[in-house]
């Protein structure tokens, strides 16, 4: 008797163990279907949920009241810190002059202490992808008189001659398919002419020792434009630490289709107080903006400037023509 007694027991012990653990499974069960749960409206809508996430998801939307989801949506849109809150450039960037207006004292100064680190005063870099790799960009005024004409911007001849042997070098720090990221990255960089772990923009800087360094990116950033602001920093930062004033020049083209990109190389001019080029703007009227049907690359036409058809129909003779005086006026005022 007192053995069944016993027995009954320890079996009720173990029915109280079993409901315990099933309540705590059900309760770990919804939780994790609550954190694991999301909305459709909140994904891409090229994207589907798996087939295995379609009954927690169907639980989570019934839970869920539509106040609920208006609070949710609220949360995701309000910065966590005051950090996170994105800024807009002090002025519209479609709207800042394609040759700027002045020269700053903090360019002067990058100049000046450049001068003191042994960069010449008659040379430049390009940097870039493929639109400033080209001998398209710049290359003819290193071929003589023949291979362009000036026309009615003859003035223009003292910057030619100033930074001759600079237009037509094939600088290491411009590649086809370059983005902000590849500049700093050494598994770029020449191996034939560049140290180890040194990266693309580092070996140009060390190798032509230049005062200036037209920068042109962004094009090939515009898959990914939220890392372009991080690795594009780092760019300006590693020029302007080496004496080199970086020419700030924003794209033609808009393939990320906000302009974010732009506005993100105008914003960085303005906070580092360095040259902007806006060729953008210096395009706009042209047919398609100056670009090709494919939306990303510029229209050619020979460095005639004495015919205005060229820069009436074509971008090449603009960017080549507003570049000799963003040099011009860059040149000019640290001087």
């Amino acid at each position: 008797m007192i053995e069944d007694n016993v027995a009954m027991m320890i079996l009720k012990k173990k029915m109280l163990i079993l409901a315990g653990l099933w309540s705590l499974l059900v309760l770990t069960g919804c939780t994790a279907a609550e954190v694991m749960a999301v909305p459709e409206s909140s994904l891409p809508a090229t994207e589907t949920l798996p087939t295995e996430s379609a009954e927690p998801v169907v639980t989570q939307e019934l839970l869920l009241t539509p106040t609920d989801l208006v609070m949710m949506e609220e949360e995701e849109s309000t910065p966590s810190s005051p950090e996170s809150t994105p800024t807009s450039p002090p002025q519209s960037w479609q709207d800042c002059p394609i040759v700027p207006e002045t020269i700053s004292d903090t360019t002067i100064e990058i100049y000046q202490r450049g001068l003191a680190l042994g960069n010449h005063p008659n040379a430049f870099s390009k940097i870039g992808d493929c639109e400033t790799h080209t001998t398209w960009f710049l290359y003819d005024f290193d071929q003589g008189s023949k291979a362009y004409n000036l026309g009615p911007y003859a003035e223009l001849q003292s910057v030619v001659d100033h930074f001759e042997g600079s237009y037509e070098r094939l600088s290491l720090a411009t590649k086809q398919g370059f983005t902000a990221a590849s500049l700093m990255t050494p598994l770029w960089a020449n191996r034939e002419k560049c140290e180890n772990n040194e990266s693309p923009l580092a070996c140009e800087l060390r190798t032509h020792q230049p005062s200036f360094a037209i920068v042109a990116l962004g094009t090939n950033d515009a898959s990914n434009p939220e890392r372009f602001e991080e690795n594009y920093r780092k760019v300006i930062e590693t020029c302007i630490e080496r004496g080199v004033v970086p020419i700030l020049a924003t794209k033609a083209d808009d393939l990320e289709g906000d302009g974010v990109i732009n506005a993100t190389i105008v914003q960085v001019s303005q906070e580092y107080d360095v040259p902007l080029w806006n060729f953008w703007a210096a395009i706009q009227d042209l047919p398609r903006q100056g670009l090709q049907k494919d939306g990303a690359h510029l229209t050619w036409y020979p460095n005639d400037f004495s015919d205005p058809s060229g820069l009436e129909e074509a971008s090449w003779p603009r960017r080549n023509l507003t570049a000799l005086q963003v040099l011009e006026k860059v040149w000019q005022g640290v001087e």
